[in-house]
Protein backbone atom coordinates (compact mmCIF):
# COMPACT_ATOMS: atom_id res chain seq x y z
CA UNK A 1 0.00 0.00 0.00
CA UNK A 2 1.03 3.54 -0.19
CA UNK A 3 0.40 6.80 1.23
CA UNK A 4 -1.18 9.58 -0.57
CA UNK A 5 -1.91 13.12 0.38
CA UNK A 6 -3.74 15.92 -0.41
CA UNK A 7 -1.86 17.96 2.26
CA UNK A 8 -1.21 20.56 -0.87
CA UNK A 9 -4.72 21.22 -2.17
CA UNK A 10 -6.09 21.30 0.98
CA UNK A 11 -3.65 23.76 2.22
CA UNK A 12 -3.64 26.41 -0.53
CA UNK A 13 -7.89 26.40 -0.89
CA UNK A 14 -7.49 27.47 3.10
CA UNK A 15 -4.77 29.75 2.05
CA UNK A 16 -2.35 28.79 4.39
CA UNK A 17 1.69 29.33 3.77
CA UNK A 18 3.52 26.15 3.68
CA UNK A 19 5.61 28.16 7.11
CA UNK A 20 2.66 29.15 8.64
CA UNK A 21 1.42 25.52 8.73
CA UNK A 22 4.71 24.12 9.71
CA UNK A 23 4.47 26.34 12.63
CA UNK A 24 1.54 25.57 13.71
CA UNK A 25 2.13 21.92 13.89
CA UNK A 26 5.79 21.92 15.28
CA UNK A 27 7.74 20.91 12.19
CA UNK A 28 9.87 22.59 9.52
CA UNK A 29 9.10 24.18 6.10
CA UNK A 30 11.07 21.77 4.37
CA UNK A 31 9.10 18.52 6.04
CA UNK A 32 5.62 19.91 4.87
CA UNK A 33 6.73 20.12 1.54
CA UNK A 34 8.33 16.70 1.75
CA UNK A 35 5.49 15.50 3.22
CA UNK A 36 3.69 17.14 0.08
CA UNK A 37 6.05 15.46 -2.58
CA UNK A 38 5.34 11.99 -0.93
CA UNK A 39 9.19 11.59 -0.05
CA UNK A 40 7.97 11.79 3.55
CA UNK A 41 5.20 9.89 5.85
CA UNK A 42 4.71 11.52 9.02
CA UNK A 43 4.11 10.09 12.14
CA UNK A 44 0.08 9.47 13.87
CA UNK A 45 0.89 12.86 16.01
CA UNK A 46 2.31 15.24 12.91
CA UNK A 47 -1.35 13.58 11.18
CA UNK A 48 -3.18 14.59 13.63
CA UNK A 49 -2.42 18.26 14.24
CA UNK A 50 -2.53 18.62 10.32
CA UNK A 51 -5.70 17.07 10.21
CA UNK A 52 -6.70 19.52 13.13
CA UNK A 53 -5.22 22.84 11.89
CA UNK A 54 -6.83 22.00 8.71
CA UNK A 55 -10.11 21.50 10.39
CA UNK A 56 -10.59 17.76 8.61
CA UNK A 57 -10.73 14.29 9.16
CA UNK A 58 -7.99 12.81 8.92
CA UNK A 59 -8.89 10.41 6.14
CA UNK A 60 -9.08 13.44 4.06
CA UNK A 61 -5.95 14.65 4.11
CA UNK A 62 -4.19 11.13 4.23
CA UNK A 63 -5.64 8.09 2.25
CA UNK A 64 -3.60 4.57 1.41
CA UNK A 65 -3.70 4.17 -2.00
CA UNK A 66 -3.35 -0.24 -3.64
CA UNK A 67 0.08 -0.75 -5.48
CA UNK A 68 -1.59 -3.32 -7.40
CA UNK A 69 -3.00 -2.56 -10.56
CA UNK A 70 -6.72 -2.13 -11.00
CA UNK A 71 -9.22 -4.72 -12.46
CA UNK A 72 -8.78 -5.13 -15.77
CA UNK A 73 -11.76 -4.47 -18.12
CA UNK A 74 -12.18 -7.30 -20.62
CA UNK A 75 -14.95 -6.54 -23.56
CA UNK A 76 -15.98 -9.07 -26.21
CA UNK A 77 -15.32 -8.04 -29.31
CA UNK A 78 -16.09 -8.59 -33.19
CA UNK A 79 -12.70 -9.14 -35.20
CA UNK A 80 -11.88 -7.78 -38.64
CA UNK A 81 -9.84 -11.02 -38.87
CA UNK A 82 -9.85 -12.46 -42.12
CA UNK A 83 -6.78 -10.65 -43.75
CA UNK A 84 -4.18 -10.22 -40.37
CA UNK A 85 -3.65 -13.52 -38.05
CA UNK A 86 -5.01 -12.20 -34.84
CA UNK A 87 -2.81 -12.91 -31.55
CA UNK A 88 -3.11 -12.58 -27.73
CA UNK A 89 -0.91 -9.39 -27.35
CA UNK A 90 -2.15 -7.90 -30.27
CA UNK A 91 -3.17 -4.05 -30.26
CA UNK A 92 -6.32 -3.28 -31.50
CA UNK A 93 -8.51 -0.54 -32.11
CA UNK A 94 -11.97 -0.35 -31.55
CA UNK A 95 -15.36 1.32 -32.71
CA UNK A 96 -19.10 0.92 -31.95
CA UNK A 97 -20.98 0.30 -35.26
CA UNK A 98 -24.90 -0.33 -34.71
CA UNK A 99 -24.17 -1.32 -31.33
CA UNK A 100 -21.65 -3.73 -32.08
CA UNK A 101 -18.38 -3.64 -30.42
CA UNK A 102 -16.06 -3.98 -33.75
CA UNK A 103 -12.36 -4.73 -33.16
CA UNK A 104 -9.64 -3.51 -36.44
CA UNK A 105 -5.97 -4.06 -36.31
CA UNK A 106 -3.87 -0.57 -36.06
CA UNK A 107 -1.75 0.03 -39.01
CA UNK A 108 1.69 -1.57 -38.82
CA UNK A 109 4.99 -0.44 -40.48
CA UNK A 110 5.48 2.22 -38.85
CA UNK A 111 8.63 3.22 -36.21
CA UNK A 112 6.39 3.10 -33.25
CA UNK A 113 3.89 1.25 -31.11
CA UNK A 114 0.78 2.10 -32.66
CA UNK A 115 -2.41 4.23 -31.13
CA UNK A 116 -4.84 1.58 -29.95
CA UNK A 117 -7.64 1.31 -27.60
CA UNK A 118 -6.95 -2.56 -25.80
CA UNK A 119 -5.23 -5.93 -26.53
CA UNK A 120 -6.36 -9.30 -27.51
CA UNK A 121 -6.41 -11.92 -24.34
CA UNK A 122 -8.48 -14.50 -25.81
CA UNK A 123 -9.39 -15.49 -29.53
CA UNK A 124 -12.92 -17.81 -30.46
CA UNK A 125 -10.83 -19.21 -32.99
CA UNK A 126 -7.90 -20.32 -34.65
CA UNK A 127 -5.26 -16.89 -35.45
CA UNK A 128 -6.67 -16.67 -39.00
CA UNK A 129 -10.27 -17.64 -38.53
CA UNK A 130 -11.30 -15.82 -35.28
CA UNK A 131 -14.42 -13.79 -35.70
CA UNK A 132 -14.47 -12.98 -31.83
CA UNK A 133 -12.12 -12.04 -29.08
CA UNK A 134 -12.01 -10.54 -25.41
CA UNK A 135 -10.23 -7.89 -25.54
CA UNK A 136 -8.47 -5.50 -22.27
CA UNK A 137 -9.67 -2.44 -22.72
CA UNK A 138 -7.22 0.53 -21.97
CA UNK A 139 -9.44 3.58 -20.60
CA UNK A 140 -12.53 3.86 -20.40
CA UNK A 141 -14.14 3.40 -23.68
CA UNK A 142 -16.72 5.80 -23.46
CA UNK A 143 -15.24 7.28 -26.68
CA UNK A 144 -15.80 3.94 -29.02
CA UNK A 145 -19.57 5.25 -29.48
CA UNK A 146 -18.51 8.22 -31.16
CA UNK A 147 -16.19 6.99 -33.83
CA UNK A 148 -16.74 6.33 -37.54
CA UNK A 149 -15.35 3.20 -38.68
CA UNK A 150 -13.94 2.84 -42.01
CA UNK A 151 -12.54 0.48 -44.75
CA UNK A 152 -10.14 1.34 -47.36
CA UNK A 153 -6.80 0.84 -49.14
CA UNK A 154 -6.06 4.63 -49.73
CA UNK A 155 -2.70 6.14 -48.30
CA UNK A 156 -4.63 9.77 -48.35
CA UNK A 157 -7.10 8.08 -45.37
CA UNK A 158 -3.89 9.70 -42.86
CA UNK A 159 -5.13 12.91 -44.39
CA UNK A 160 -8.63 12.80 -43.69
CA UNK A 161 -7.79 11.55 -40.31
CA UNK A 162 -5.69 14.51 -39.04
CA UNK A 163 -8.36 16.62 -40.29
CA UNK A 164 -11.54 15.24 -38.55
CA UNK A 165 -9.10 15.02 -35.27
CA UNK A 166 -8.52 18.58 -34.96
CA UNK A 167 -13.01 18.83 -35.26
CA UNK A 168 -12.87 16.06 -32.35
CA UNK A 169 -14.11 13.22 -34.92
CA UNK A 170 -12.27 10.37 -34.79
CA UNK A 171 -11.97 7.82 -37.53
CA UNK A 172 -10.49 4.49 -37.06
CA UNK A 173 -9.20 3.16 -40.61
CA UNK A 174 -8.98 -0.45 -40.95
CA UNK A 175 -6.72 -0.99 -44.04
CA UNK A 176 -8.30 -3.47 -45.98
CA UNK A 177 -8.30 -4.16 -50.08
CA UNK A 178 -11.67 -3.03 -52.01
CA UNK A 179 -13.15 -5.90 -52.23
CA UNK A 180 -13.04 -6.76 -48.59
CA UNK A 181 -13.80 -3.15 -47.71
CA UNK A 182 -17.42 -3.90 -49.35
CA UNK A 183 -17.72 -6.93 -47.91
CA UNK A 184 -17.27 -5.67 -44.38
CA UNK A 185 -19.61 -2.81 -45.05
CA UNK A 186 -22.18 -5.44 -46.20
CA UNK A 187 -22.13 -7.26 -42.59
CA UNK A 188 -22.38 -4.39 -40.88
CA UNK A 189 -19.04 -4.46 -39.22
CA UNK A 190 -18.54 -0.77 -40.77
CA UNK A 191 -19.59 2.53 -41.53
CA UNK A 192 -17.71 2.89 -44.36
CA UNK A 193 -16.38 1.18 -47.45
CA UNK A 194 -13.65 2.88 -49.61
CA UNK A 195 -13.18 1.01 -53.12
CA UNK A 196 -11.74 1.97 -56.76
CA UNK A 197 -12.59 -1.70 -58.86
CA UNK A 198 -13.33 -0.65 -62.37
CA UNK A 199 -16.08 -2.89 -64.34
CA UNK A 200 -14.30 -4.82 -67.14
CA UNK A 201 -16.95 -4.16 -69.77
CA UNK A 202 -17.50 -0.26 -69.04
CA UNK A 203 -14.93 0.42 -67.42
CA UNK A 204 -16.91 2.40 -64.91
CA UNK A 205 -15.17 2.81 -61.83
CA UNK A 206 -17.00 0.93 -58.59
CA UNK A 207 -20.44 1.64 -59.43
CA UNK A 208 -21.23 -1.61 -61.39
CA UNK A 209 -19.53 -3.76 -58.29
CA UNK A 210 -21.91 -1.92 -55.65
CA UNK A 211 -24.93 -2.38 -57.35
CA UNK A 212 -24.49 -6.26 -57.85
CA UNK A 213 -23.68 -6.26 -53.68
CA UNK A 214 -26.02 -3.74 -52.60
CA UNK A 215 -29.77 -3.66 -52.81
CA UNK A 216 -31.48 -0.97 -55.07
CA UNK A 217 -31.70 2.77 -52.31
CA UNK A 218 -29.89 1.20 -49.68
CA UNK A 219 -26.74 2.78 -49.66
CA UNK A 220 -25.04 5.60 -50.79
CA UNK A 221 -21.74 6.41 -52.61
CA UNK A 222 -19.83 9.58 -52.35
CA UNK A 223 -16.91 10.57 -54.51
CA UNK A 224 -13.67 10.80 -52.50
CA UNK A 225 -10.83 11.41 -55.31
CA UNK A 226 -9.77 10.82 -58.72
CA UNK A 227 -6.09 9.26 -59.06
CA UNK A 228 -3.87 8.01 -61.92
CA UNK A 229 -3.21 3.98 -61.39
CA UNK A 230 -0.28 2.28 -63.72
CA UNK A 231 3.09 0.57 -63.53
CA UNK A 232 5.31 1.89 -60.52
CA UNK A 233 9.00 1.36 -61.39
CA UNK A 234 12.59 2.76 -59.98
CA UNK A 235 13.75 6.12 -60.24
CA UNK A 236 14.94 6.61 -63.92
CA UNK A 237 12.75 3.40 -64.88
CA UNK A 238 16.00 1.47 -65.08
CA UNK A 239 13.86 -1.91 -66.67
CA UNK A 240 12.74 0.41 -69.30
CA UNK A 241 9.22 -0.66 -68.15
CA UNK A 242 6.45 1.00 -70.94
CA UNK A 243 3.75 -1.00 -70.75
CA UNK A 244 1.77 -4.17 -69.50
CA UNK A 245 3.57 -6.08 -72.08
CA UNK A 246 6.69 -5.99 -70.85
CA UNK A 247 5.74 -7.41 -67.25
CA UNK A 248 6.29 -10.97 -69.27
CA UNK A 249 9.66 -10.27 -69.90
CA UNK A 250 11.81 -12.27 -67.81
CA UNK A 251 14.05 -10.03 -66.06
CA UNK A 252 10.91 -7.68 -65.15
CA UNK A 253 10.01 -8.78 -61.10
CA UNK A 254 6.53 -7.39 -59.84
CA UNK A 255 5.14 -6.81 -56.19
CA UNK A 256 1.79 -8.27 -56.83
CA UNK A 257 -1.49 -7.59 -54.46
CA UNK A 258 -3.93 -9.73 -53.60
CA UNK A 259 -7.14 -11.27 -54.92
CA UNK A 260 -9.76 -8.63 -54.83
CA UNK A 261 -7.42 -5.55 -54.51
CA UNK A 262 -8.40 -3.18 -56.92
CA UNK A 263 -4.93 -2.79 -58.49
CA UNK A 264 -4.94 -6.75 -58.22
CA UNK A 265 -8.31 -6.36 -60.60
CA UNK A 266 -6.71 -3.94 -62.54
CA UNK A 267 -3.65 -5.92 -63.45
CA UNK A 268 -5.59 -9.14 -63.97
CA UNK A 269 -7.93 -7.47 -66.31
CA UNK A 270 -4.85 -5.79 -68.40
CA UNK A 271 -3.07 -9.14 -68.90
CA UNK A 272 -5.96 -10.82 -70.19
CA UNK A 273 -6.45 -8.17 -72.87
CA UNK A 274 -2.62 -8.44 -73.71
CA UNK A 275 -2.77 -12.41 -73.54
CA UNK A 276 -0.47 -12.64 -70.62
CA UNK A 277 -1.07 -15.58 -68.27
CA UNK A 278 0.18 -15.00 -65.03
CA UNK A 279 2.72 -17.43 -64.73
CA UNK A 280 4.47 -15.92 -67.07
CA UNK A 281 4.77 -12.75 -64.92
CA UNK A 282 7.63 -13.07 -62.74
CA UNK A 283 6.79 -12.49 -59.07
CA UNK A 284 3.13 -12.70 -59.80
CA UNK A 285 2.92 -14.47 -56.56
CA UNK A 286 4.37 -12.08 -54.76
CA UNK A 287 1.53 -10.65 -52.71
CA UNK A 288 1.82 -7.13 -50.44
CA UNK A 289 -0.95 -6.42 -48.50
CA UNK A 290 -1.62 -2.61 -49.47
CA UNK A 291 -0.80 0.23 -52.06
CA UNK A 292 2.35 1.52 -49.58
CA UNK A 293 3.51 -2.37 -49.10
CA UNK A 294 3.81 -2.83 -52.71
CA UNK A 295 5.58 0.28 -53.13
CA UNK A 296 7.94 -0.24 -50.78
CA UNK A 297 9.47 -3.71 -52.38
CA UNK A 298 10.21 -1.34 -55.49
CA UNK A 299 12.05 1.15 -53.30
CA UNK A 300 13.88 -1.75 -51.83
CA UNK A 301 14.72 -3.31 -55.25
CA UNK A 302 13.06 -6.83 -53.93
CA UNK A 303 10.87 -5.57 -57.58
CA UNK A 304 11.37 -4.12 -60.40
CA UNK A 305 7.89 -2.53 -60.26
CA UNK A 306 4.46 -2.92 -58.95
CA UNK A 307 0.13 -2.13 -60.31
CA UNK A 308 -0.10 1.33 -57.76
CA UNK A 309 -1.44 4.54 -57.77
CA UNK A 310 0.82 7.86 -58.16
CA UNK A 311 0.15 8.52 -54.44
CA UNK A 312 2.31 5.62 -53.50
CA UNK A 313 4.59 6.28 -55.87
CA UNK A 314 5.57 9.49 -54.61
CA UNK A 315 5.93 8.60 -51.20
CA UNK A 316 8.75 6.12 -52.05
CA UNK A 317 9.90 8.29 -54.68
CA UNK A 318 9.20 5.98 -57.88
CA UNK A 319 7.96 6.89 -61.29
CA UNK A 320 5.28 6.12 -62.94
CA UNK A 321 4.03 4.67 -66.14
CA UNK A 322 0.45 6.39 -66.23
CA UNK A 323 -2.44 3.05 -67.90
CA UNK A 324 -5.63 4.73 -66.39
CA UNK A 325 -7.28 7.49 -64.27
CA UNK A 326 -9.60 5.69 -61.42
CA UNK A 327 -12.57 7.22 -59.27
CA UNK A 328 -12.05 6.11 -55.59
CA UNK A 329 -15.70 6.39 -53.94
CA UNK A 330 -16.72 6.09 -50.40
CA UNK A 331 -19.53 3.76 -49.48
CA UNK A 332 -22.05 3.66 -46.96
CA UNK A 333 -25.65 2.49 -45.63
CA UNK A 334 -27.88 5.50 -46.12
CA UNK A 335 -28.90 4.98 -42.29
CA UNK A 336 -25.21 6.53 -40.90
CA UNK A 337 -26.09 9.64 -42.97
CA UNK A 338 -27.62 10.61 -39.66
CA UNK A 339 -24.67 10.31 -37.80
CA UNK A 340 -23.04 13.80 -37.02
CA UNK A 341 -19.53 11.84 -37.08
CA UNK A 342 -20.34 10.28 -40.72
CA UNK A 343 -21.55 14.02 -41.84
CA UNK A 344 -18.69 15.37 -40.02
CA UNK A 345 -16.58 12.97 -42.89
CA UNK A 346 -18.80 13.85 -45.56
CA UNK A 347 -18.37 17.72 -44.90
CA UNK A 348 -14.28 17.78 -44.86
CA UNK A 349 -14.10 16.24 -47.98
CA UNK A 350 -15.53 19.43 -49.22
CA UNK A 351 -13.52 22.00 -47.19
CA UNK A 352 -10.76 23.76 -49.58
CA UNK A 353 -7.76 23.09 -46.99
CA UNK A 354 -8.57 19.00 -46.76
CA UNK A 355 -8.68 19.11 -51.15
CA UNK A 356 -5.35 21.32 -51.34
CA UNK A 357 -3.47 19.64 -48.62
CA UNK A 358 -4.25 15.92 -50.78
CA UNK A 359 -3.70 17.40 -54.42
CA UNK A 360 -0.13 18.06 -52.90
CA UNK A 361 0.95 15.21 -51.20
CA UNK A 362 -0.55 12.89 -53.29
CA UNK A 363 -1.23 14.31 -56.52
CA UNK A 364 -4.56 13.74 -56.34
CA UNK A 365 -8.07 15.02 -58.27
CA UNK A 366 -10.35 16.55 -55.67
CA UNK A 367 -12.80 18.56 -57.92
CA UNK A 368 -15.22 15.86 -57.07
CA UNK A 369 -14.86 15.12 -53.67
CA UNK A 370 -17.74 15.08 -51.46
CA UNK A 371 -19.81 14.35 -54.61
CA UNK A 372 -23.09 12.00 -54.00
CA UNK A 373 -23.10 9.64 -56.79
CA UNK A 374 -25.60 7.30 -55.30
Amino acid sequence: MDVQNNLTELRQKRGISAAKLAAAVGVSRQTIYAIESGKYVPNAVVVLKLADVLGVAVEEVFRLQSSQPPTARVEEVELLSEDWSARAGQPVALCRVSGRLIGAPPEAGTWSLPEADGVLVNLKGSAKTASKACVEVLGDGQKFDDRVLMAGCDPGASVLVRHLRRQGVELVMSYQNSSRSLELLKKGLIHIAGTHILAGQSGESNLPKIHKMFGEDEVAVFSFALWEEGIAVAPGNPKEIRGIEDLARREVRISNREVGAGSRVLLDSLLAKAGIGGELVSGYDKIALGHLPSARQVQMGKADCCMNTSAAARVFGLDMVPLVSKRYDLVLYKKYLRLPQVQAVLDTLARASFRHELESLGGYEMKMAGDRLL
